[in-house]
């Protein structure tokens, strides 16, 4: 019988020693080593036709000259470490998520804070003390009849918030136990103002201790139910008194709030929950400075939060420089349903993710994480127009540009991540970071108006790639 010289072939190879050289004959049906990339690349387009999608491009280190601009990565200057990016968790957000069913639900969950490869793994949230303009209704945590009084807080209760915020925390926790989670009240209880209403007044000094008191019972109350509450500003947009609900405090109100009063009272609690004070706009940074001139206050602080409805993002630089030991807090900036995905992308990853972060903010945090395709809910007054990351209309989950904008850090900056040397160079905004395993891992916004080809350049090798105008890409090695 003949055998043919394919099957002679076979079998030499059957009969090789592992040292034979027989071993590495090439392979017979054409098969190609793949190439691998240096460079992870992951990509989302101003004209949606790409949204947070991994790339095929091979991006390999090299030193070919070119003329294109270098965006040079030095891990061997570092700035502040990262707490996280995400989203404030409203009750009217958990309010619809929970409307979806127990499988979806969980699904979402696992996408939104999970650390599997389809997770974005939000790693920061906040939420309000009490009702946020983003809730069904206004309530707090202690609602009595406002021409009563409750002194010792007898009645504080977290009831308002058991049947959809607090059930919803546990089941995020249960899937990322580390998140931190920061809370803002929108107002005091109505007893406690001088005006007894929602909107507006301010805070009677008289019960200045009996609100201290009160967010002890909250960060208490919260542990209770196996919630940690990380930090807490003492009141959200203190400047803005004609939100439902809302309370005007003044930077000397609130000093004197934390200096005599919140501060003291943590510390006989034995509470460690951080005090961020300010959390308004970037046009007062003198605000958060004042408070911090305090000696006394300053020592319960840990740090000053900021919006950017008005203002530069230059401020939370100011701050910094005034007081390098604390920590700035990027904590809210909405997109509204009326907006445009390409312009709210451009806007919110050059000033959110990339301008606050390189202006030394430790979190970077979107408005509400859900809502109904209306808007909805919202108090009275309330905003009428604030899209959620997410849409949930029934069964069907839309991802908007915020869920975008947050992921494209989300996704592969964890907590305890610290921020790198990095140059902007023309249109291209970025900044960059090394994660605790070693990893780096880079943000690029072209700001322009045309396509550009640019180098990143790392330990004297560089690597060339491209975007287009308006798109957002993150690079990882």
């Amino acid at each position: 019988m003949k055998l043919t010289a394919a099957l002679l072939l076979g079998i030499s190879i059957l009969n090789c020693s592992p040292s034979s050289t027989a071993a590495i004959i090439p392979p017979v049906d054409g098969t190609k080593t793949p190439v691998t990339t240096d460079i992870e690349f992951w990509l989302t387009k101003s004209n949606q036709t790409v949204k947070l999608e991994k790339q095929s491009t091979v991006l390999k280190f090299g030193t070919a000259f070119n003329n294109y601009n270098n965006i040079e990565i030095d891990d061997a200057v570092s700035f502040q470490d990262m707490e996280g990016f995400g989203y404030t968790l409203t009750g009217g957000s958990a309010q619809v998520i929970n409307k979806l069913s127990s499988t979806s639900r969980k699904d979402l969950l696992q996408e939104l804070f999970g650390q599997n490869t389809n997770s974005i793994s939000i790693n920061y949230l906040r939420v309000s003390i009490g009702a946020s303009d983003l809730d069904a209704s206004v309530f707090s945590y202690n609602d009595i009849p406002t021409d009563q009084t409750d002194i010792n807080l007898n009645k504080f209760s977290l009831s308002p918030d058991m049947t959809n915020l607090i059930p919803l925390l546990k089941e995020i926790i249960a899937i990322n136990p580390n998140i931190k989670i920061m809370g803002s009240p929108w107002s005091s209880p109505l007893w406690m103002k001088s005006n007894k209403l929602s909107v507006g007044g301010s805070l009677l000094p008289q019960y200045y201790g009996v609100y201290a008191q009160y967010f002890v019972k909250y960060v208490q109350a919260m542990k209770q139910n196996g919630i940690t509450i990380d930090a807490i500003t003492p009141q959200n947009e203190p400047l803005h008194p004609g939100n439902n609900p809302s309370l005007y405090m003044l930077a000397t109100e609130q000093t004197e709030f934390i200096k005599n009063h919140l501060g003291p009272a943590f510390s006989a609690a034995g509470i460690k929950t951080k005090i961020i004070i300010y959390d308004h706009n970037c046009d007062q940074p003198q605000y958060p400075i004042s408070i911090l001139n305090d000696n006394i206050a300053r020592s319960y602080v840990s740090g000053s939060a900021f919006h950017l409805y008005s203002g530069d993002i230059s401020a939370l630089t100011q701050v910094h420089n005034a007081f390098p030991d604390k920590g700035l807090y990027f904590t809210e900036q909405w997109t509204s349903g009326n907006g445009e995905f390409a312009g709210d992308l451009r806007w919110h990853t050059k000033n959110v993710i990339i301008g606050s972060v390189r202006n030394w903010s430790k979190v970077a945090l979107e408005w509400n994480l859900a809502s109904d395709p209306s808007y909805n809910p919202h108090t009275p007054g309330g905003c009428t127009s604030c899209q959620g990351a997410i849409t949930i209309d029934n069964s069907v989950i839309t991802r908007n540009v915020s869920y975008y904008i947050i992921a494209h850090a989300s996704k592969f900056v964890p907590v305890g991540s610290i921020r790198i040397g990095s140059n902007n160079v023309g249109n291209l905004y970025n900044v960059a970071f090394k994660t605790p395993v070693g990893k780096i891992v880079m943000i690029v916004l072209n700001d322009g108006n045309t396509a550009e080809s640019y180098n990143i350049k790392y330990n004297g090798k560089w690597a060339t790639t491209n975007l287009e105008p308006g798109s957002v890409g993150t690079y990882i090695w």
